[in-house]
Formats: C-alpha cells, structure tokens, sequence
C-alpha cells in the first residue's frame, strides 16, 4: 500500500498492528507479525520488568523488522519497564490505560516513536496535545480493557478523524479483510487487530483458550466490571460470579476482592476456564480456526483487495 501514514511511521508494508495484549503477545507473536510485513507488538502488561527484558532480546533475534512494546501507563514498575524499552533500542512504543503527558515527551526525547490508545474523542485530542504520533481508536466491541462510554468502532472512527490531524489506527472489532476496509473508509490510515492474533499458533495463550476463542459465539462475551474498569470477558463461571455479585449491589471493595489477583493470567495463560478471567473481544465468533500469523495476515490482505475490488465494480 503506497504512501499510506502508517506504513511510513513504522517502517512496515502493510498498515496492519498486531495489537500487544496481555498473556498472549510474547516474542513469538510480535516476530512472527513483524515478519509478516505488519507491525508486532510485545504486550507488557503481564511481563515483569525482566521477563520483559527477555521476551525484546528474543523477539530481535527473531526479526529484524520493526517491532515494539504495548505499555500500560498504570504499570507500577513503570520507570523500570521504559529504561529497559531505552536500553535494549526499541524505537516504537504503544501506551494504555493512562494520561499521555506523562511519558510522550521522555520517550520522544529518546527517539521513540510514541502511539497512545483511546476510546473517546477527548482522549484522542489529549493523546494528540501531548505530542503523539498516532492514536489508536478503539471501539468498545473490543477485547479486554475498554472505554465506559461504550462507543462502537464505527461510530468512534469518523469523529476522532474529524477532530485529529495525526495518523488514526482503528482497533475493536477488526479480524477480516472487510472490516479493515471498512475501517480505513471511514477515515482510519490503519488498523490494529488483537482477537484474531489470539487464535494464532505462535500466540501465547493457553491451547484451552484458543479453543473457547473458537468456539464463540455472537453474544459470548460482555462488558463488566465498570466500577473498577470495563473489561469484555467470555461468560464463564467466573463472569457468573460476577453477575450473581451484583445482583447485592455490591461496595467496589467486595468487587475487587472476588476479582482477586492475577484471574487474566489464570484464564488466559493457564487455561483454568471457571475461575480465570478470558478476556476477548466481541469478533471472537467470527473467529473460526487457529492458523500461523502469517497465513491469518495473507487471508486479511487477500480479503481487503478483494472486497476494495468488489466495491469499486458497484
């Protein structure tokens, strides 16, 4: 795709983002996207400091295209995590779950090329403020953690491009071809794509989650958990709980102390389906199959220029 915004930022051939989620986006993921001519993220939020050390060093042996590192602002070993994005020459940063302002400068200071995600025009245009160079715009169909505002991707797209002047990558809701497509007419330059990645074989998350990815279907998951922040999960046992919990309109400390700790981890890398929380996002049952990162990237792009092509014929 010739002078296309994002593929000229990254270095990249496609304007496709692997999207850096927590338990699944390891070096294995983000090398073999790279590799694929898009953009490969390792995803931070569940690395300690080290373990995030290790999984750069592995993913540059792995590649040497572009890649780069999805940060949760919120990180509390934050500080530990950026030197160690600095030291080990990462020059594409991904931030989340967070204000902007506070690590945009430092990291561009140091040659980084800094992208925030949002879910909101406000955010955009603040994420845009603090000098970044693109923000992701992310529906609330997506996976994981999400906006309150509950602003589809179709509806989010159009307004933040009405608003920002910096390159717009769309994310929530986007596995196929079309829906890039779709995306990039409605005014995005790109597009990041998470759910689809999950079922990949170079993924890391649990073969038993791949597997209920699969097997969803429309309405498998919800948003929840508002109070505390919104997370889009598959309805398991846990997700019950959940709702039984509410139902005493609970104080967010009785929310917080049946969430626990590490329930993501618990779900997503170790595969306990009752009690883990599953996080994915509303595409999942759309998602049919676990296939190499190459081969769902070469479907994506056939599809693009198919449907590009089928819509131009009209």
């Amino acid at each position: 795709m010739s002078n296309n915004r994002i593929t000229e930022l990254f270095n990249i051939k496609h304007p496709i983002i692997q999207a850096g989620m927590v338990w699944t986006s390891g070096w294995r993921l983000a090398s073999a996207a790279s590799n694929s001519g898009i953009l490969g993220l390792i995803g931070a939020g569940s690395m300690y400091p080290e373990v995030l050390r290790e999984h750069i060093q592995k993913c540059k042996k792995a590649t040497d295209k572009p890649f780069g590192v999805n940060v949760p602002l919120l990180y509390p070993n934050i500080q530990e995590i950026m030197d160690i994005i600095v030291d080990e020459g990462v020059n594409i940063v991904f931030t989340s779950a967070g204000n902007p302002k506070t690590w945009t400068s430092w990291l561009k200071e140091r040659g980084i090329t800094v992208v925030h995600v949002v879910s909101s025009v406000k955010f955009a245009l603040k994420a845009q403020e603090a000098g970044v160079d693109a923000v992701v715009a992310e529906g609330f169909e997506a996976g994981g953690h999400n906006g309150r505002d509950e602003t589809t991707t179709f509806t989010l797209i159009p307004m933040v491009k009405e608003h920002i002047q910096i390159p717009l990558i769309a994310a929530g809701g986007i596995a196929t071809g079309r829906a890039m497509l779709a995306a990039m007419v409605l005014g995005a330059d790109g597009v990041q794509v998470g759910s689809r990645f999950v079922a990949s074989e170079e993924s890391s998350a649990h073969a038993a989650f791949k597997q209920v990815v699969v097997n969803a279907k429309e309405g498998d998951t919800q948003l929840t958990l508002k109070e505390l922040a919104p997370v889009r999960l598959v309805k398991n046992k846990f997700y019950e709980d959940v709702q039984e919990l509410y139902k005493k309109s609970p104080t967010i400390e009785e929310l917080k102390t049946l969430l626990g700790r590490a329930r993501a981890k618990k779900g997503m890398f170790e595969g306990d389906l009752d009690e883990g929380e599953l996080e994915i996002g509303q595409i999942a049952g759309l998602i049919h199959d676990i296939k190499p990162v190459k081969k769902i990237v070469d479907d994506i792009l056939d599809e693009f220029y198919l449907a590009k092509k089928q819509i131009s014929d009209i």
